[in-house]
């Protein structure tokens, strides 16, 4: 599993950016701005697993972020990856964290979505 701690971290350490937290009704939920056009490239929340699938309401950690349309039609047919949550379904994917075992696919979506973004 992928912790936010280890996002935190690694987006600190690779794009120089601190979550910010700007819901006052979801105190958790924390995005990632390009520093310069402020854009959102990353939105991190703790939801309802039954959100996304099943009918289980406990607490799961996702992360939003945006790609190519196309990759993301491949992308969902796979465990993990989700249409977004609280954003554009067709631009924007969630990943269940709790799924992942591999960090490397993370940050390549991280890294398109930061790119997409700019």
């Amino acid at each position: 599993m992928i912790t936010r701690e280890k996002i935190i971290a690694y987006l600190a350490e690779t794009y120089a950016v601190q979550p910010e937290y700007p819901f006052k009704k979801f105190p958790n939920y924390c995005v990632f701005k390009h520093q310069r056009n402020h854009k959102w490239f990353a939105l991190m929340m703790s939801i309802p697993q039954n959100k996304l699938y099943g009918t289980d309401s406990t607490e799961i950690e996702v992360i939003d972020v945006k790609i190519n349309p196309e990759l993301g039609d491949i992308l969902k047919t796979s465990p993990a990856y989700y249409p977004a949550y609280h954003m554009n379904k067709e631009h924007w994917l969630t990943v269940d964290l709790a799924a992942l075992t591999d960090f490397k696919p993370l940050s390549d979506l991280i890294a398109d979505s930061y790119q997409l973004t700019q």
